[in-house]
């Protein structure tokens, strides 16, 4: 496979695995031009000599300037709100947003599968493994965890080594990445008939 190629699947992968930060940049630009127009709106109606809408301009500087006088309980909360939502916006900027998808490692293409297809199979696999009907059986993926949860039919056994063992040799054959391991869980009390 030539590196054009190569890089080509790789910002294909990217984009589909990992989801933009533009829905929190929109809604923070949103913000910001509805509090600067509120200001902007504030001083033009002052200029006029109109009375604010809110809080007129130099209310708002004077108490800006009077935070000093302020009891330092206050302004040390408002300090600690306003620096947690400011390092809370840091660290979503910087950390990837994660798409609930799986990369399938193959030679000839970019392969992206959808978490709640894994699911499907899993569930499919796991309750012909179990003996379990599949309404009776629940998949959940995670990024890096399939969760399966098996309510077996009433007198029926089931063996949890089993459905382990099919739902790993099935995870494995997908070739998932980042990898999955599966975590299997049994219902205390079996479901009648079914």
């Amino acid at each position: 496979m030539s590196a054009n190629r190569k890089s080509l699947y790789a910002r294909i992968i990217r984009r589909e695995t990992h989801s933009p930060r533009s829905l929190l940049a929109i809604i923070l630009a949103v913000i910001l031009i509805v509090v600067f127009a509120w200001i902007g709106t504030e001083i033009v109606i002052a200029l006029l000599g109109l009375p604010a809408l809110l809080v007129a301009p130099a209310d708002m500087f004077t108490h800006a300037v009077g935070l000093v006088d302020a009891p330092v309980a206050i302004v040390s909360t408002v300090g600690i709100v306003v620096a947690l939502i400011g390092l809370i916006l840091i660290i979503a900027a910087l950390i990837p947003g994660r798409r609930a998808r799986h990369v399938l490692d193959t030679e000839r293409a970019a392969t992206v599968v959808d978490n709640e297809v894994i699911a499907s199979a899993l569930a499919r696999h796991s309750s012909y493994a179990g003996n379990v009907d599949p309404d009776n059986t629940t998949v959940s993926v995670s990024h890096r965890q399939a969760d399966v949860r098996l309510t077996p039919t009433s007198g029926i056994p089931v063996s949890r080594d089993d459905v382990t063992d099919a739902v790993t040799e099935q995870l494995d054959s997908y070739g998932l990445r980042p990898p999955v391991r599966p975590r299997v869980r049994l219902a205390e009390r079996g479901r009648v008939g079914a």
